[in-house]
């Protein structure tokens, strides 16, 4: 029996069927109220199977430790990493998927608030200290499936991936590299001399990045990111150039998109480069996917580059770094050689990965306020010649703060000025400032950002976009696709064929719908399904059957046969078949991801796992950017509704942005929220 739980509910057998409230008087009482959640859907099914295992292994462990498995488990599939005892208990409720407003099913069931309201976190961690299936952190023999450290509860595999991430950074930071006498002269020709007015945050970054293994730099769209680490990557090749051994460099992404924009930017940044040409040619532009770099093995969880057989580079920058998450980092940290030099780049304020870690988040702790030492800061000043003394940056030390010594976080938009509506609008939202954000949406200063209230105007929207302001919608693209076809009987080996693909699969980028949820009438399915039937009676589309010329489509897994990538958007079109020219069939058009604005054709059949994309969700987009935005909110409040979301749905806008809003205040409540992962990473 268990003596922490109060009595409320009798017996396994009657609590499949009983409403009432009754006490979990053994490990069979709790499995059946575990079932209870997951039929209510609450708790996943693979969070009950991984409690039942746990049983089936200790029979006899306290009802109290496979409660916190339970809501461990289930906290992953919400992407923390592990399960804080003390918070739990001043909100045990959030530890499961609630519905957001109460649930449609009737009749009570018992609740987590309800079985830990008179538990303490000190008694919860040693009840758990006590279990044969739990290891505590200082002593771990590596059997245990669950392991305690202070009051965190983690499943062994991500306490192992979040210990190798934080064992592998420490190794870097504590390493410092040579860095070139001449450092300040080569800054100054990359970057130009102080010019005494808005710290070069730019130069600072490229400085930092020279003197360790590991680095990051962080920033906002239209930061400079790609413009930093091109010039960082000219600074570091030139003197290994001048040495007759030049650096083995790879760049890498985690997305096919993010790579493919990725490659483009890079590309029209290196030709730009003041730099010497045997420098200059010694830059790569290609970008791959972190999965291809690895040698991802399908079907496994493994990679072909591990410690023992570690990536064959000297430099490794990884772009998108907020999308990674804790396994892939450890990953990609455990196959890196020992000598090489890691660059993460990344937006801190976007959304986390979509599993479990906000990795990016986490090193990025101190960005804002600098956390800088006194040597950090003297030495930045001595090979800059920026003057950081009235910087407002916070003093930290190397002890306390020894990750922060390697983050620069880059302040100045080239993007979003302080004419930019969408620049304001982001800034708003990602301070929390809800009120202010609001009266920007419903104000008339910028032209840039549009606001409906309703689904009324939503299929005007969706065909024509804002009358004389932006792109036409979706119609842009098919306007596009029938106005600029190659000229009848044109054979398919004619480049003409692949120009009008790129020129619509660039027109479809004018445009792209957002959601926050996948189901319902404002979730990726119902508006999927609404823009088809708005294109299809307009005559712009035959929506009527599963494939048509001008369907757009989202990969959503990756396909290394065909070469292409979990995230990467092709355009069916008609083109001729082989030789015929008389003879068209249905192909689907994907941008080449090497910088070049090529194209692929593949044939439908071949496709398995693509969805059409006239909406798609934000977590998809990120990587994207699009002339015209427009996110719509679902019209309740729901647990993926934060400012993270938010404030990453606006900066996919370059030029227009457009909130729809289907219940007034959801906007408010989702910008008062905010993501918080938990985790370990870095903190001891």
């Amino acid at each position: 029996m268990n003596r922490t739980f109060a009595d409320l509910l009798p017996t396994a057998l009657e609590a499949r069927t009983l409403i009432d409230l009754a006490p979990l008087r053994c490990v069979d009482d709790l499995l059946a109220l575990l079932d209870r959640w997951a039929e209510r859907g609450w708790l996943r099914a693979l969070d009950k199977a991984f409690v039942a295992f746990l049983a089936e292994r200790d029979p006899g462990t306290d009802p109290l430790v496979l409660l916190a498995a339970a809501l461990t488990s289930h906290q992953l599939g919400h992407g923390h990493v592990c399960l804080d005892l003390a918070q739990t208990l001043e909100e045990p409720d959030f530890a499961l998927s609630l519905p957001p407003e109460g649930d449609a099913l009737a009749g009570p069931l018992l609740l987590p608030s309800q079985l830990l309201k008179d538990l303490h976190a000190d008694a919860w961690r040693a009840t758990l200290a006590a279990s044969s299936l739990v290891a505590l952190a200082a002593d771990d023999s590596g059997e245990r499936p669950l392991v305690l450290a202070g009051q965190r509860l983690y499943l062994r595999r991500y306490w192992a991936y979040e210990r190798r991430i934080d064992v592998a950074l420490r190794q870097r930071l504590a390493e410092q590299e040579a860095t070139p006498s001449d450092l300040r002269a080569r800054l100054e020709q990359l970057f130009g001399a102080p010019a005494g007015g808005r710290i070069d945050w730019q130069k600072l970054a490229c400085a930092l990045a020279t003197r360790s293994a590991f680095s990051i730099v962080t920033g906002g769209p239209g930061t400079g990111k790609t413009t930093t680490v091109v010039r960082l990557l000219a600074l570091l090749q030139a003197p290994a150039v001048k040495a007759g051994a030049p650096l083995r460099i790879r760049l890498a992404a985690p997305t096919g998109k993010a790579a493919a924009r990725l490659t483009e930017s890079i590309s029209a940044q290196v030709k730009q480069l003041e730099v010497d040409a045997n420098v200059r040619d010694k830059i790569p532009t290609e970008v791959t996917t972190v999965h291809r770099l690895l040698g991802s093995r399908p079907g496994t969880r493994h990679f072909r580059h591990n410690a023992a057989n570690p990536l064959p580079l000297d430099v490794l920058v990884v772009d998108e770094a907020s999308m990674i998450d804790l396994e892939m980092m450890a990953n990609l940290l455990g196959a890196m050689p020992a000598h090489a030099r890691l660059v993460l780049l990344g937006d801190k304020d976007q959304l986390a990965s979509v599993e479990a870690g906000a990795v990016l988040g986490d090193l990025c702790r101190d960005a804002e306020q600098g956390c800088y030492s006194p040597q950090t800061l003297g030495w930045l000043e001595q090979v800059s010649g920026e003057p950081l003394a009235g910087s407002g940056l916070r003093v930290g030390s190397v002890e306390d703060n020894p990750l922060a010594q390697q983050v620069v976080m880059l302040r100045h938009s080239r993007r979003f000025g302080e004419g930019s509506g969408i620049g304001q609008l982001a800034l708003r939202v990602n301070r929390q400032e809800a009120e202010q954000a609001r009266q920007l949406l419903a104000g008339e200063d910028y032209q840039d950002i549009f606001y409906l209230s309703n689904n009324d105007r939503l299929n005007t929207l969706l065909l024509k976009g804002h009358s004389g302001r932006g792109p036409e919608g979706y119609t842009h693209y098919l306007k596009v696709l029938q106005a600029r076809r190659p000229a009848p009987r044109t054979a398919l080996d004619s480049p003409e064929w692949s120009r009008w693909a790129n020129e619509v699969l660039q027109a479809f980028e004018s445009f792209q719908l957002l959601c926050a949820v996948r189901k319902g009438p404002w979730g990726v399915d119902g508006l999927n399904q609404r823009a088809t039937q708005a294109l299809t009676s307009a005559r712009l589309i035959d929506g009527d059957q599963p494939w048509y010329e001008g369907r757009p489509v989202l990969m959503t897994r990756n396909d290394y046969g065909l070469g292409l990538m979990n995230g990467d958007i092709g355009i069916a079109l008609r083109l001729p078949e082989g030789g015929d020219v008389d003879r068209q069939v249905l192909r689907v058009a994907f941008p080449r991801n090497d910088g070049q604005g090529g194209v692929r054709f593949v044939l439908p059949s071949r496709l398995n796992d693509v969805e059409t994309v006239f909406a798609m969700t934000v977590h998809k987009s990120q990587g994207s950017e699009f002339a015209h935005t427009a996110l719509i909110l679902p019209d309740a409040l729901n647990p993926v509704l934060t400012k993270e979301l938010i404030y990453t749905g606006i900066t996919r806008a370059k030029h227009w942005f457009t909130l729809i809003e289907p219940r007034k205040g959801v906007f408010e409540e989702a910008v008062r929220r905010k993501v918080k992962r938990l985790s370990g990473l870095m903190l001891e």
